[in-house]
Parts: C-alpha cells; sequence; structure tokens
C-alpha cells in the first residue's frame, strides 16, 4: 500500500485514489494504490516500464474502470463526475493512429467534447477558443493540415492545443515528450513550467525525463508504491499575468519568445 506522507492542508484535492486495484487478464497491474493530489500540485509519475502509470492514468480520467477501490475527482466520485471539460488529457503519442483523417482545427475543437456533449455544435466561440489555443501553440499555421502530416512536435503542439481549448483545471500528461529532439523538449517543459507557476493548474506528468522532474519537482520522491514514485511539487504562490485567461498568457508568452526573452521558441520542430 503507499505510504502517503502528510502535508499541511492548504487547498482542495483534485485527485483522490483510495485503495486502487486493476489487473489485465489476472495479471495484477496495480494493488491497494492510495494517493491525493493538491489543487497547484505538479506530481511527476515515474516508474519503469510496465509499473501501471498509463493504466492509472486511463482510469483517472475514465477509460478505464478499476477492479476494486475508488477514485473522486474534484471532490466528486468519478462515477458522478460530470465536469470532464475540466480536465485535460495527453495520451501518449504511441496510442495515436497517424492516419486518422482529420485536420489540426478538428482536432483541436474535439476537445470540446466531452462525455456529456458528444454532439456538440460547435459555434463562432468556439471556434475563436480553437484560434486561440492554436495561436498560443504556434501552429495556426497548421490548422488546415492533417494530423498525421506534422512532425511529433508539431502533433503534440496540437494535442496539447487540444487539452487547453477549455482552460482546464487539470492537465494530465502521459510521456508527452518522447519521439521528441531535445531542443524540443527543452521548449515543451519550459511551456509547462510557466503554466504551473502563472495559473491555477494542477499537473499530473508521467515522464521518463529525470533531469527535468529533479530539477523542477525535487530530487526525492513524496510517496512510493512497488514501481510507481510521485514526486511532488506544490505551488502556494500565483503569480500575476495581465491575463487571468490561460490562452491569452501563453500568447504573451510567445511574444516574448519571438522577442528573444525565452526560450519556448526551440519548440518549432
Amino acid at each position: 500500500m503507499l505510504n502517503v506522507i502528510q502535508q499541511p492542508f492548504c487547498h482542495q484535492n483534485i485527485i483522490e485514489v483510495n485503495d486502487l486495484s486493476f489487473a489485465y487478464q489476472q495479471k495484477p497491474v496495480l494493488s491497494n494504490l492510495s494517493f491525493a493530489v493538491q489543487e497547484r500540485d505538479f506530481v511527476g509519475l515515474i516508474g519503469s516500464n510496465g509499473a501501471g502509470k498509463t493504466t492509472l492514468l486511463k482510469m483517472i480520467v475514465g477509460l478505464l474502470k478499476p477492479d476494486s477501490g475508488s477514485i473522486k475527482l474534484f471532490g466528486e466520485p468519478i462515477e458522478r463526475f460530470r465536469g470532464w471539460n475540466r480536465i485535460g488529457y495527453v495520451p501518449q503519442k504511441n496510442s495515436f493512429n497517424p492516419l486518422f483523417p482529420a485536420t489540426v482545427r478538428e482536432v483541436v475543437l474535439s476537445g470540446l467534447y466531452n462525455k456529456n456533449k458528444l454532439f456538440k455544435r460547435v459555434t463562432k466561440a468556439d471556434q475563436l477558443k480553437c484560434d486561440e489555443a492554436l495561436h498560443a501553440m504556434n501552429i495556426e499555421d497548421l490548422a488546415s493540415k492533417r494530423i498525421g502530416e506534422l512532425s511529433g512536435g508539431q502533433q503534440q503542439r496540437a494535442f496539447l492545443a487540444r487539452a487547453l481549448i477549455n482552460n482546464p483545471a487539470l492537465l494530465i500528461l502521459d510521456e508527452p515528450t518522447v519521439g521528441i529532439d531535445a531542443e524540443t523538449q527543452q521548449g515543451f517543459f519550459h511551456l509547462i513550467k510557466h503554466m504551473h507557476q502563472h495559473h491555477n493548474i494542477t499537473f499530473l506528468l508521467v515522464s521518463h525525463d529525470m533531469d527535468w522532474v529533479r530539477s523542477y519537482i525535487g530530487e526525492q520522491p513524496k510517496q512510493e508504491s512497488g514501481k510507481i514514485k510521485l514526486y511532488v511539487k506544490h505551488s502556494h504562490d500565483l503569480e500575476d499575468c495581465r491575463e487571468s485567461n490561460l490562452t491569452h498568457s501563453l500568447r504573451e508568452l510567445r511574444q516574448r519568445s519571438e522577442n528573444g526573452k525565452a526560450s519556448v521558441s526551440s519548440w518549432k520542430s
């Protein structure tokens, strides 16, 4: 069972996992897993292949059901949770079919759909949200291209734009830099660090980049369970942005980048 280290309560729990177990074809993957993620935490979920990290994320976003145990999101049991628009999710790149016949704009707009609005009509306001997300990720010129025609870095920016279009309170990223060159990775990590420092966003990140995890989140895991380790950085101070809207802030970051004041400009491949 997970050894939970108690922290002083200062924010609500965004994720609560209690005694979670899951098996594939009777082969245990996760056993009696328990942990909580507080508002504005940045959690690095680290573990070897087969440790159950992706399985855990899929259960948190409702794609898999646990064999036993429970999950709460924003204080609500996942079975009754309806606020899926509050969660942005970027799955592993290898789960994407490169032949999927959709444009970048269509992929980003699909982030507006959720379990309650599978056939939502796209409004003018939705198109404006999409334009903001595309511009924030510096891919507005790729909007009409097929998603499968993009490079690895461009695809990840499109998927991140999809995850950000609803201004999520929780952002879940499953190995988002796999298959991306080192310079592009640096720009990506600079971007999500900015998002964490400047906005009320909680992060759950699966990554094999231990150098970045240790440099930003910390040297030692706060919790461990079997092959899974949780590195946690809790942010108490919310730095001010001129705009509270996330895409507006990212546009400002892009502008500074283009003026040579930030490293995010490296994220173009």
